[in-house]
Formats: C-alpha cells, sequence, structure tokens
C-alpha cells in the first residue's frame, strides 16, 4: 500500500548522515557564519527545518488517532494532486526560485546551538511521527498544509515535500560554506 514509504525513510537518513558529514565536526561559529546578512547561515537552515517540519506533528498525530477532520478544500475532486505536484515542485532542490519565509517558520536572527545534534534528533522524531500513519492507504489521506491553510495534497505527497524541502536547504546550507 505504502511501496514509497521505505524509500523516503531512507532519503531522510540519507539527509541526516549527510548533515553530519559536511557540518558535523564545524565549530558553532562556523555552523552560525553568515556570508552576508540577506542570507541564511548553515544553523539557520537546519532550524528553518525543523520548526517547519514540525509543525507537521500535531496533524500526523490526529491522523494516526483517527481524529483528523478533513476540511472543505480537501473533498474538493483534484486539487490535492494538483497542489501536490505543484508544492513538490516548487520545493524541489534544483528550483531556483526564491520564496518569502512566513514568518512563523523563520529562523532565528540569533545564534543557534547544537543545531546538528539538534537536528538529527528531530530527524528520528519526524521519522516516528511518520511510523504513525504507515498503517494508513496515504495516497488516500488528503490534509490541508500546515505551511497554507487554503493548500491540500495526499499525505504521501506531504512526505515527498518534506524530504524535497530538506534537500534544498541542505543543499542551500553547503552552499554557504562553499569558498566565494
Amino acid at each position: 500500500m505504502n511501496e514509497e514509504l521505505p524509500k523516503l525513510f531512507a532519503d531522510l537518513d540519507a539527509v541526516t548522515r549527510d548533515v553530519q558529514t559536511a557540518f558535523g565536526r564545524l565549530s558553532s561559529e562556523q555552523v552560525n557564519w553568515k556570508p552576508n546578512p540577506d542570507t541564511w547561515s548553515v544553523a539557520q537552515c537546519l532550524q528553518h527545518l525543523i520548526v517547519i517540519n514540525s509543525a507537521y506533528f500535531p496533524l500526523l498525530e490526529a491522523v494516526a488517532r483517527g481524529e483528523h477532520r478533513p476540511s472543505l478544500w480537501t473533498r474538493v475532486p483534484l486539487l490535492p494532486r494538483v497542489f501536490g505536484r505543484m508544492v513538490l515542485k516548487a520545493v524541489r532542490p534544483a528550483g531556483r526560485h526564491r520564496f518569502k519565509t512566513s514568518p512563523r517558520f523563520e529562523p532565528s536572527a540569533s545564534r543557534i546551538d547544537e543545531v546538528v545534534a539538534r537536528f538529527e534528533a528531530h530527524q528520528l522524531d519526524l521519522v516516528a511521527h511518520m511510523r504513525m500513519t504507515e498503517h494508513l492507504d496515504l495516497r488516500k489521506v488528503i490534509i490541508t498544509s500546515p505551511v497554507a491553510s487554503g493548500v491540500t495534497y495526499s499525505l504521501l505527497d506531504a512526505y515527498r515535500i518534506v524530504v524535497a524541502h530538506e534537500r534544498r536547504h541542505l543543499a542551500q546550507a553547503r552552499r554557504v560554506r562553499e569558498p566565494h
């Protein structure tokens, strides 16, 4: 039923390993360094992922308990499929469009300590939350995005979006560390 789920778990594990390999040995000063005021640091990229992914947790818990109540938008035929594809395309790592992050998902402007360890712990929590729903047909569970209230997509698309979004910000964090 959810044959793609093991691959998504493996992708999240790969992102976690990549973060550890690329940034795990950096000092707090190095992960918080920004090439300019308009660019996020490595720490800010990782904190953003923790904050935005955590916004899914209450929703996933409600779905797992059978308490999720779909909104009117989730019942509009074809709309979730269209939104799922559109959002997934927008957050893919190869996408060049920059998006303004909602203030509630913006990372801290101040120094962020222990962010690599916190990201690793978050990834375990994220997978645990996803596993809560693995008994369901993820294509048929339609949710409203915790980021944009008018946007709906399947839970499977939500998981695909999370992975793509993580890869996008991992690439962004790597660019911060590239010599200029």
